[in-house]
């Protein structure tokens, strides 16, 4: 499914997603699209961008063990192979790599007042710690892989709910930044926007 910017601003004008900032500046090739989404009181989010790469080239017929060998090649040991929970969640002490191996889905990004995101095979999304993330629909052969940091392989998985805030927001700020982008390594994308 192709990404329709016109949909993004076409909600920030009927203000169905007043804490969102999509794309800030144009995308060039091989450049992930930036997102932004504000703390709501109840997801955290993060002041870092989530990075959204389209149609990744991906090598071989099996794309779950493309995306599996090009985010451990990159520093980001794949975890699992899932989809995404149906339910508003973040994690706060752990940035974390969705890459789409089958299927599409339309994920919610930032919470409830965040951005409706189409995926589609080939797409992988890298979300800073705290930033909230579900499922609205999915396809029925969806499937993710998903990875972390070295340093962040021991995850929580935090339903959104505003007595756990104050909390995660102390946790997201001691997450540590990772030294190279899931996609791109060390010289990509990740290591500039996330300083």
């Amino acid at each position: 499914m192709a990404h329709s910017p016109s949909l993004s601003i076409l909600s920030l004008v009927l203000g169905l997603a007043p804490t969102t900032v999509a794309l800030a500046a144009p995308v060039g090739a091989g450049q992930p699209e930036q997102l932004h989404f504000a703390d709501d009181g109840v997801i955290p989010n993060s002041c870092l961008p989530v990075l959204l790469y389209r149609q990744v080239p991906l090598e071989g017929a099996d794309r779950a063990a493309a995306l599996e060998r090009l985010f451990a090649d990159n520093a980001w040991p794949p975890q699992w192979r899932y989809g995404v929970y149906s339910y508003h969640h973040y994690h706060p002490n752990a940035h974390e790599v969705l890459g789409v191996a089958h299927g599409q889905a339309t994920l919610r990004l930032g919470g409830e007042q965040g951005q409706d995101v189409q995926v589609s095979a080939g797409d992988v999304v890298v979300l800073p710690a705290g930033t909230g993330h579900r499922n609205l629909e999915s396809s029925a052969d969806f499937l993710v892989v998903g990875a972390y940091p070295p340093d962040q392989q021991d995850f929580i998985t935090q339903r959104a709910d505003p007595a756990a805030h104050a909390r995660s927001v102390g946790l997201i700020a001691g997450v540590s930044f990772p030294a190279s982008d899931p996609v791109t390594g060390r010289e990509g994308a990740l290591p500039a926007l996330w300083r």
